[in-house]
């Protein structure tokens, strides 16, 4: 990546109110990318706003269309143009597919798989029209291999690594790049940790094990031997929007330490 190749971009963030969302506009922010940041909880992007200033906030539903495209508009409308968008809003609700609740399965596929759709779509016009822009889905190991009674959530990521494919197909004759972040479990995260739907505790729970089992599990399965931060997912996300990645489309990288090969 080239010294100050970020410096005046306008990046679109979903999910930006808490955990790697928060984190990805975060970076964006420190490298001179001015952000829209979306979020459907409006409460908890206020932290973010103290500590990045110019940030722009919208309550975005990406359930809802309208919601993205207002999203984009923003940015537009107050940084005057969209270089990059960062779908990262997501959810997760898990258990046995003879047990879970078919509106709770079905939520999950609304928010992960339609919140993408829904981004990219609201972007395309725009980044046809430049002829050029950087869309990147955080995607999840569990979008390259069924996930133990959480099939929602794995077959949202499947489906989300299928609609970057062929986004990217679409895409590619007009400059426009298209890529998936597959990150390994994040056990120091709010996702993981905070609150009683956290993975840990849902995860522990579907196998009837303690948390702290739980976490000894998923670390001696990591070859690299640790879990992972987000540091290992803003360095990747850089590398995606960076010139340095101008040949790459299509692609769903793996930051798993290992866990995941494919």
């Amino acid at each position: 990546m080239k010294a100050g190749e970020f410096i005046g971009k306008t990046a679109v963030v979903t999910g930006a109110g808490r955990g790697i969302g928060k984190a990805l506009a975060r970076a964006l922010y420190a490298e001179g990318v001015q952000v829209a940041a979306g979020d459907i909880h409006t409460e908890n992007m206020k932290a973010l706003k103290e500590s990045c200033p110019d940030i722009v906030l919208c309550e975005c539903d990406v359930t809802k269309l309208e919601d993205c495209e207002k999203l984009v508009q923003t940015a537009l409308e107050t940084f005057g143009n969209l270089d990059y968008v960062i779908s990262n809003a997501g959810i997760l609700n898990s258990g046995a597919v003879d047990e879970i609740d078919p509106d709770a399965w079905k939520k999950v596929i609304e928010v992960n798989l339609y919140g993408t759709f829904h981004m990219i779509r609201s972007a395309a016009p725009v980044m046809k029209k430049n002829r050029r822009g950087v869309i990147v889905s955080m995607n999840s190991k569990s979008g390259k291999k069924g996930s133990y009674k959480s099939s929602a959530y794995a077959a949202s990521k499947f489906g989300g690594l299928g609609l970057v494919q062929s986004a990217a197909l679409e895409l590619a004759e007009y400059g426009v790049r298209v890529n998936a972040i597959c990150p390994g479990n994040l056990m120091d995260s709010p996702l993981w940790t905070e609150g009683e739907n956290a993975l840990g505790i849902q995860y522990a729970r579907n196998r009837g094990i303690s948390q702290e089992e739980c976490r000894a599990m998923y670390d001696k399965q990591v070859p690299l031997g640790r879990t992972c931060h987000y540091d290992d997912i803003i360095n990747v996300m850089f590398f995606l929007l960076s010139d340095d990645s101008s040949y790459i489309t299509g692609q769903a990288i793996n930051v798993t330490g290992g866990f995941e090969m494919r």
